[in-house]
């Protein structure tokens, strides 16, 4: 258990919240959400003692070991990878060093003899004898293969090093679980077996997550950071804001009688339990929401970003035809031989075990880049809007947000292009600022505001949702649902893929995967994931 009592953070005279005062319990997963700047990592950090708060203290129960995610990714890059996995657990490590170290002695005493002893009785207390076995079991599970447990944290790519920093966090039964952002950069089937991990986990879990999939099946608890304050409701993300939005709606119903709304609040817990008791992540911790009670029930505060994609011209039927096309980078093959007709209306997910054949096969429709062999070939009515992984380049200049909107705008008039910055929440003074300087948040808002001044037909988006809060994700994917036109994305957002996707393809280095079925239904097919297991036979050139 952790407690925070009076817990106050200000930077000058902003405050960023105060006066906190918070229990987390053991068999509980907490999801803190609030709007960007909003403190929710600043928090964390101040759970873990990283940083100090302006007032009030924080509690750990007396000999409770806190575990924390980190978010240096070079930091074990001298390390093997197992032993960093067991570095996690410090006493444990502290000990196995020691116990090492007295063994390798020329001269071992009687006095070393002693503490060797104690030291092996500490080392069984914490189940050391099988903590290679537990950690390698954890490691395997993240999807980090035994030939690999040895290896040098160096010689592992990106996302295997955070599966790794993952792995290190979780190892050891930690009593406090600190995890920020934990789902970025891992692949569907990763986070699909932590959030079962954490389902089941029995001890404290606080978790920092932009990923609405993630924060439903693993929370029972949301902590909101909203006015200042830091409110706790029981219940995972969709009751905390589905929730929200009726307190809305009912408090600007003036005309609406008490009681209806009360009877109209109970029917929506009733209605919420339901659902959640019948889900497939259901577990004993969850069946907690029939705790749920109608005071906990408020308003949010938040600001969400009027996201609108129309189409400048509806497209003819012949949208995108693709022949034969192959890709190889590095010794390999990152697909091969993609044939693929796009259908007017289609919401089309990609889909690939290695991010960067996702990456080149967006430039390559977008005719940014060549292919090894093929083509592809788009309808003479399409106009296409694209939004690349990578959009650091047209940040590189010293214009302000209107000057640099104005640049993809055929309409130069400053009130019409500040209405476009407006709808993603960039008004007053905040459009004078220079481009160069923005969050990577602020980035994907005016990438965003680019689109929406393209009109196109067709939308080609790669991870749309990076960066952006759990506001902006919300409002992106209303407008994705409800766009006329055709999509080709992909995304990490398990939510956000299952309610846009109506087609799913999957790139490999022997071929494409193409179902016409719901995300959901595509990873839990079992004939599916034999076929894709099969496709991905690396292809060598």
């Amino acid at each position: 258990m952790i407690t925070v009592e009076n817990i106050s953070l200000r930077y000058g005279k902003r405050i960023l919240f105060e006066d906190a005062n918070l229990k987390f319990t053991s068999g509980h997963c907490y999801g803190i959400i609030g709007a960007n700047g909003a403190g929710k990592s600043t928090f964390l950090k101040i759970l873990s003692g990283e940083i100090d708060a302006t007032t009030g203290r924080v509690n750990l129960q007396k000999g409770a070991r806190m575990a924390v995610l980190k978010q240096n990714h070079y930091e074990y890059d001298h390390v093997e990878v197992l032993p960093a996995v067991l570095m996690g657990y410090h006493r444990l490590w502290e000990v196995m060093q020691e116990k090492d170290a007295i063994y390798a002695k020329p001269d071992f005493s009687e006095a070393d003899g002693v503490k060797a002893s104690e030291l092996e009785n500490e080392f069984s207390e914490m189940n050391g004898w099988t903590a290679e076995s537990d950690a390698a079991e954890i490691l395997s599970a993240l999807g980090v293969s035994e030939d690999k447990h040895y290896k040098l944290v160096s010689e592992l790519s990106g996302p295997e090093k955070v599966k790794v920093l993952l792995a290190q966090a979780l190892f050891g039964n930690p009593d406090v679980l600190l995890l920020d952002e934990p789902t970025n950069d891992l692949d569907a089937e990763t986070i699909s077996w932590l959030e079962n991990f954490l389902a089941d986990f029995r001890n404290t879990v606080i978790v920092v997550s932009h990923d609405r999939h993630f924060l439903d099946a693993a929370c029972t608890h949301v902590v909101d950071i909203d006015f200042g304050k830091l409110q706790l409701y029981t219940g995972n993300y969709t009751f905390w804001y589905e929730s929200s939005q009726l307190a809305a709606r009912q408090r600007s119903d003036q005309n609406k009688k008490n009681e209806d709304k009360k009877k109209e609040l109970l029917d929506f817990i009733a209605r919420f339990s339901a659902n959640v008791a019948k889900s497939k992540q259901a577990t004993s911790r969850k069946k907690m929401i029939d705790k749920l009670n109608i005071e906990e029930i408020k308003p949010s505060n938040r600001r969400y970003p009027g996201i609108l994609f129309g189409q400048e011209r509806e497209a003819g039927d012949q949208i995108l035809n693709i022949e034969n096309i192959s890709l190889q980078h590095e010794g390999g093959y990152l697909f091969r031989d993609i044939n693929l007709s796009v259908a007017k209306g289609d919401k089309i997910v990609v889909l690939s075990r290695n991010g960067l054949a996702i990456n080149y096969f967006f430039q390559v429709i977008n005719d940014e880049i060549k292919v090894d062999s093929g083509e592809h070939k788009w309808g003479v009515t399409i106009t296409k809007s694209y939004m690349p992984l990578d959009n650091a380049p047209y940040f590189d200049t010293e214009l302000n947000l209107v000057d640099w909107l104005r640049q993809y705008s055929v309409e130069k008039d400053e009130t019409y292009i500040r209405g476009f910055l407006g709808r993603m929440l960039f008004s007053g003074e905040e459009s004078l600022k220079k481009a160069s300087v923005l969050s990577g948040g602020e980035k994907m808002r005016c990438m965003t505001s680019r689109m929406m001044l393209a009109q196109g037909n067709v939308l080609i988006l790669d991870e749309p949702t990076n960066h952006l809060d759990l506001e902006s994700i919300i409002a992106f994917n209303n407008a994705l649902k409800d766009f006329k036109g055709t999509i080709l994305f992909a995304s990490h957002d398990r939510a956000f893929v299952n309610s846009i996707a109506n087609r799913i393809i999957e790139l490999t280095p022997n071929g494409l995967i193409d179902k016409r079925m719901t995300y959901d239904e595509y990873m839990e097919n079992a004939s599916v994931k034999a076929q894709r297991d099969e496709m991905y036979q690396t292809a060598k050139v």
